[in-house]
C-alpha cells in the first residue's frame, strides 16, 4: 500500500485477553479478546485517529489549510478531527447537527477547546449532514481558505485505509482470529477491517442507528479499500447485526447498560453508551445465544470517553434497573424481564435489600472481630 500516512496515533495499540468476561460466558481462556483502539492517544484516543492518519495525509498533499467535517454534537470524529488540525496547524469546522445548547459537555466541549468552529445545522439526516459539510467547505473556499472536506464518521476511502493497516497489526497479534466485532456508524471501520482481512465474514459489525444505506455502503466501500491497497476483493456475504440499535442512534438501550457495566465489572474495561455498549450487547448475545465461531473472537474497542460525563448518558448511568436499585446485572441480558427498560431513581447513599443484608454480614463480622 502506497497511500500517504502523517503519524498521528500511538501504534500498534494493545491486544488484551477478556478472559474473566468470558468466563461469565462460559467461554474458555483465550477465546475473547479486546482490541484498544480506545488507546490511540490522541486527544483521549479512539478509532478515528487511525483514519485520520491518511485523510490528513491526503489534505496535506492537496495544500488544505482547513478541516471540514461534522456529526452529532457528541461526535468522537469531530473532536478527533479538531485535534488533528491542531496537531498539524490546520483549521477545523465541524457542522453539526441539532441547535446550540446553552452549556458545553462532553464531546463538543472538547471539540471546541480544540480549536474547532462549529457550525449548527439543525434537524438534518445523514445526506442532509454530508450536504451541510459540501456547503460549509464552499463557504470556506469562498472566504480565502482551502478546505479539505471528511464526511460524517470520516468514512472517505482515504480514511478507510487506516482500518486496513489495522486488520494487518491484528493479524500479527492473533493469527488465528475468527471473528471481530466492531460498532457499525458510517461504515468506515468494517470496511476497512474487511478489505484487510480479506473475508466479510470475519467481521461483525454492530449497526448503531447512523446510516440508513450501511448493509449497501459497506461492500462497496470495502472493495474500494481493498483495490486502493492492492489487495483482493473480499469475499463472503456482509455481517451486520441491527438488533442493538434501539431508539436509534444516540439513544442508549438497557442491553447496552447491561453490557456497559458488566465490562466494567469483569474487565475494568469503561464502554459508553452510543457505540460500544451496543457492540459489546451484540457480543454477548452471539455468546449466550450460541452464535460465536470457534477460535479467538477480538471486540474492537473504538473509544468515545467523553460520552460518560455529559448529563443525559450521566443520569442514564446512575439509575438502577427497577427489579434491584443497587445489584449488579446477571450475564444474560434482561430481555425477557418485565422491568426491561424501566429504571428507579438515581443511586443514593441508601443500600438496597441486597447490599443492605450484605453490609448487615458484613457489621456481625466486624463485631465479632472487635471482641
Amino acid at each position: 500500500m502506497t497511500a500517504e500516512r502523517v503519524a498521528l496515533a500511538a501504534l500498534p495499540t494493545p491486544l488484551q485477553p477478556m478472559d474473566r468476561l468470558g468466563e461469565q460466558l462460559g467461554l474458555p481462556p483465550g477465546r475473547l479478546w479486546v482490541k484498544r483502539d480506545d488507546l490511540t492517544g490522541l486527544a483521549l484516543g479512539g478509532n478515528k485517529a487511525r483514519k485520520l492518519e491518511y485523510s490528513a495525509a491526503e489534505a496535506l498533499a492537496a495544500g488544505a489549510d482547513t478541516l471540514v467535517t461534522g456529526g452529532a454534537a457528541q461526535s468522537n470524529h469531530v473532536r478527533m478531527t479538531a485535534a488533528a488540525a491542531a496537531r498539524l496547524g490546520l483549521s477545523c469546522v465541524a457542522v453539526v447537527t441539532g441547535t446550540e445548547p446553552s452549556t458545553r459537555e462532553g464531546n463538543l466541549l472538547l471539540s471546541e477547546l480544540l480549536g474547532a468552529q462549529v457550525r449548527w445545522a439543525g434537524d438534518v439526516d445523514y445526506a442532509g449532514l454530508n450536504a451541510a459539510i459540501t456547503e460549509a467547505a464552499d463557504i470556506a473556499r469562498q472566504d480565502g481558505s482551502r478546505p479539505y472536506v471528511l464526511p460524517v464518521g470520516g468514512a472517505s476511502l482515504a480514511g478507510d485505509l487506516g482500518y486496513v493497516t489495522a486488520a494487518v497489526e491484528l493479524r500479527r497479534q492473533l493469527p488465528d482470529l475468527a471473528l471481530v466485532v466492531t460498532a457499525d456508524a458510517s461504515g468506515g471501520t468494517h470496511a476497512g477491517l474487511v478489505a484487510g482481512l480479506g473475508d466479510h465474514r470475519l467481521v461483525l459489525g454492530v449497526d448503531t442507528g447512523n446510516r440508513p444505506d450501511l448493509l449497501d455502503a459497506v461492500p462497496r466501500m470495502a472493495a474500494d479499500a481493498a483495490r486502493t491497497a492492492g489487495l483482493p476483493t473480499p469475499t463472503g456475504p456482509v455481517r451486520l447485526d441491527r438488533e442493538q440499535i434501539g431508539g436509534g442512534y444516540g439513544q442508549p438501550t438497557p442491553a447496552g447498560r447491561h453490557a456497559l457495566e458488566l465490562a466494567a465489572r469483569t474487565e475494568g474495561l469503561l464502554l459508553e453508551p452510543v457505540y460500544t455498549a451496543k457492540a459489546m450487547a451484540s457480543l454477548l448475545a452471539h455468546a449466550t445465544g450460541g452464535r460465536l465461531p470457534e477460535g479467538p473472537v477480538v471486540f474492537l474497542h473504538t473509544g468515545g470517553y467523553p460520552e460518560l460525563f455529559i448529563g443525559q448518558y450521566n443520569r442514564w448511568l446512575r439509575a438502577a434497573p427497577a427489579a434491584d436499585c443497587d445489584h449488579p446485572p446477571a450475564v444474560a441480558a434482561p430481555s425477557t424481564s418485565p422491568t426491561e427498560g424501566k429504571v428507579c431513581e438515581p443511586r443514593t447513599g441508601q443500600l438496597g435489600p441486597q447490599r443492605a443484608k450484605q453490609a448487615a454480614k458484613v457489621a456481625v463480622r466486624a463485631s465479632r472481630a472487635e471482641v
